[in-house]
């Protein structure tokens, strides 16, 4: 999905527009965590340190806005991915992705609920490819390092990520909880150290 960028009458304009809309979408996806469908333009624009006249400039809805909140963080999300994947530590990479996925997604419970609220198909479907590729990238290294068993396949990753994502949303997003449900399914994942070789 390309980044939407509004028009803009100069090209000395663009980077402060860019800059402006990155703040927007920072400052959006942080009011309606903590406030939820009561979030007032006018908050987010304080927040971002912008004037009501550029929110709208660049998300002249509130559901453009939250489908662009949900589609930048599926491309932050592939891109974060595929730096794990490709320069990350193979032991490791896998470990941290999955923690870092199911940690963000307990802060876009709001926005992902007022688009269903809002019968709004969010539309990601590219960086979701990009996604995919970099988790089948991210299990090969850690299989290879020895640290995820070797039957593991991308589907169940992808099943375990989606399951353990909606519990934490379920269970109101509980740091305590998350880390220690997290801490069992990787004790899952890991080689059986004392399983007879085949």
């Amino acid at each position: 999905m390309a980044p939407y960028e509004p028009a803009t009458a100069g090209r000395s304009l663009r980077a402060d527009a860019r800059r402006n809309r990155t703040r927007i979408l920072e400052s959006a996806e942080a009011v309606f965590a903590a406030k939820g469908p009561a979030a007032s333009t006018e908050e987010i624009a304080r927040r971002a340190g912008v004037g009501v006249g550029t929110v709208f400039r660049h998300f002249p809805t509130k559901e453009a806005l939250l489908q662009a909140i949900i589609g930048e963080l599926a491309a932050q999300l592939a891109g974060d991915t595929e730096s794990l994947a490709r320069h990350g530590d193979p032991a490791t990479g896998f470990f941290t992705f999955f923690s870092r996925l199911v940690e963000r997604s307990s802060r876009t419970k709001t926005v992902v609920d007022l688009l269903a609220e809002a019968d709004t198909a969010v539309t990601v479907v590219k960086p979701v490819h990009l996604l995919r590729r970099s988790i089948e990238d991210l299990l090969a290294n850690a299989q290879r390092a020895g640290t995820v068993r070797e039957d593991v396949r991308t589907p169940e990753v992808i099943a375990l990520l989606a399951g353990i994502c909606q519990a934490t949303l379920y269970t109101g997003g509980d740091p305590e909880l998350r880390d220690r449900t997290l801490a069992i399914v990787f004790d899952g994942l890991r080689p059986d150290r004392d399983a007879p070789s085949r």
